[in-house]
C-alpha cells in the first residue's frame, strides 16, 4: 500500500507542478498582449507629431495620458483581483482594452486621441492581475522566480516598438491597431477558457476597503512602492519615450529608433527573472542596491553621450538590465513578503507607484528638450533620484526586520 501511495504522491506534485507552469506561461502571455496594446501610442509618436503638427510638450502628454491611467487603476484592479481572482479579471480586462485599441485606429484629431488614450490606459492595469494569480500557484522559495518570468511579460513594449511601425509602414496604421485588438481579444479567451486559479487560492475575505487600507498603512509597502517608481518608472519611460529620444538625439529614422527602443525593453525585460532568480538565491535587498547604484552612474553615463557609438549603445543596454533586475526584485520581494490574501492590493498600490514614476519623465523630458534642446538635464534627474533613493531605502532596509535578508 505505502508503494503505491509514493507514486501516486509524485503524479500529483507533478500535475501540479504542469498546472503552475501553464498558468505562468498563458498570464505571462496575457501581460505582454496587454503591454504591447499599452505601448501602441510610442512607436508612432513621431508620426503623430507630424501629422497633427504637435509641440513636444502636447506629445509627451499624449504618451503620459496611457501610464497615469494604467498606474492608477492599478489599485482598485489589484483589490478586485484578490477578490475574484485573477482569471476572471484577466479575461474581462483583456477584452475591455481592445475596444481603445479599435478607437485609436478611428482617432484622427488630438482630442480623439486623447480620449482613446485615457481607455487605453486600462490595459496597464494588467500587471496588478498576474502578480497574485501566478503568486499563489509557487512557493515562497520559487516565488521570485516565477513572479520574474511573469514580469518578462513587459516584452509586450518590445513588441510594440518592433511590429507597430512596420505594420504601419507596411500596412497602414488602423491595421497596426486591429491586429493588437485581435491579440487581446484571443488571450482574453484562452484565459477564460484555460485558465484556472490556483488549487489554494480563497477569494479574499472583508471590504475592498478594509483590505486596501492594511497594504496603504504597511510601510514595506511604501519603501517597495518607491523603488519601483524609479525602476519601473524609467523603464515604462524609457519604453515609450525612447524612440522619440534616439530619433531626435542621434537622426535616426522612426524604424530604426523604435527597432533601438525595443532592444532596451528586451533586455530589461530578460533581466526581471535575473532579478527574482537573485532575489531567490542572495536576497531582494541586495539586489535592489546594486541596482539603483547601476542605475546612477549608467543615467549620468548615457546623459553626455553625442553619438550612439559602441559603449553608448552599452551604456543604455546596461541601464535596461539595471532596471529589470529591480524590477525583479521588488516584485519577488512584494509575493515573499505579503499575506496570500492580500498580495493583489499590495502589488496594486506598489504597481501604481511604478506607473506614475513612468507618467513624469515622458512630461520631463519634453519640457527640458523644449527649453534646453537636448535630454541630458532630464537623463541627471534620473541618476540623482536613483541615489536619493539609493540612500533612503539602504537605511531603511538595515532597519527592517524580514524574512528576506541580504
Amino acid at each position: 500500500m505505502q508503494e503505491a501511495v509514493i507514486p501516486t504522491t509524485l503524479a500529483k506534485e507533478k500535475n501540479k507542478k504542469s498546472c503552475a507552469l501553464f498558468a505562468l506561461m498563458l498570464a505571462t502571455g496575457a501581460l505582454a498582449v496587454n503591454f504591447w496594446a499599452w505601448s501602441l501610442l510610442g512607436p508612432l509618436a513621431s508620426r503623430y507629431a507630424a501629422d497633427l503638427s504637435l509641440t513636444p510638450l502636447k506629445l509627451s502628454v499624449l504618451l503620459a495620458v496611457p501610464i497615469v491611467i494604467g498606474s492608477l487603476g492599478r489599485i482598485p484592479i489589484g483589490v478586485l483581483t484578490d477578490r475574484y481572482g485573477g482569471r476572471r479579471v484577466f479575461s474581462l480586462l483583456s477584452f475591455f482594452a481592445a475596444l481603445p485599441v479599435v478607437w485609436l485606429a478611428l482617432a484622427d484629431t488630438y482630442t480623439t486621441l486623447i480620449a482613446a488614450a485615457v481607455l487605453l490606459g486600462t490595459a496597464g492595469t494588467s500587471f496588478a492581475v498576474g502578480v497574485p494569480f501566478v503568486a499563489a500557484w509557487y512557493p515562497p522559495e520559487r516565488r521570485g522566480f516565477a513572479l520574474g518570468v511573469y514580469g518578462m511579460g513587459n516584452i509586450g513594449t518590445a513588441i510594440s516598438g518592433f511590429l507597430t511601425p512596420r505594420l504601419a509602414e507596411v500596412f497602414d496604421r488602423q491595421v497596426a491597431y486591429f491586429v493588437a485588438a485581435l491579440a487581446l481579444c484571443v488571450f482574453g479567451t484562452a484565459m477564460a477558457l484555460l485558465g484556472r486559479n490556483a488549487p489554494n487560492w480563497r477569494p479574499a475575505e472583508g471590504s475592498a476597503w478594509s483590505r486596501l487600507s492594511l497594504a496603504v498603512y504597511d510601510r514595506t509597502t511604501w519603501d517597495l512602492s518607491l523603488v519601483y517608481a524609479v525602476t519601473f518608472g524609467a523603464f515604462v519611460a524609457f519604453g515609450v519615450y525612447l524612440p522619440a529620444l534616439l530619433k531626435v538625439s542621434y537622426g535616426l529614422t522612426m524604424t530604426d529608433a523604435a527597432t533601438r527602443a525595443a532592444g532596451f525593453v528586451l533586455f530589461a525585460t530578460i533581466a526581471r527573472p535575473l532579478g527574482g532568480f537573485l532575489s531567490d538565491k542572495i536576497g531582494g535587498q541586495t539586489v535592489v542596491r546594486v541596482a539603483l547604484i547601476a542605475t546612477v552612474c549608467l543615467a549620468a553615463v548615457v546623459a553626455f553621450q553625442p553619438t550612439l557609438a559602441l559603449p553608448t549603445t552599452v551604456a543604455y543596454l546596461s541601464l535596461a538590465v539595471a532596471l529589470g533586475c529591480g524590477n525583479g526584485a521588488v516584485v519577488a520581494l512584494v509575493g515573499r513578503l505579503s499575506k496570500p490574501e492580500r498580495v493583489g492590493s499590495i502589488t496594486g498600490v506598489v504597481g501604481a507607484s511604478g506607473g506614475l514614476g513612468g507618467f513624469f519623465p515622458p512630461l520631463v523630458l519634453g519640457f527640458t528638450y523644449q527649453a534646453t534642446r537636448s535630454y541630458s538635464l532630464a537623463l541627471l534627474m534620473l541618476a540623482a533620484t536613483a541615489a536619493l533613493v539609493f540612500i533612503y531605502i539602504h537605511l531603511r532596509f538595515r532597519a527592517m526586520k524580514t524574512a528576506d535578508v541580504g
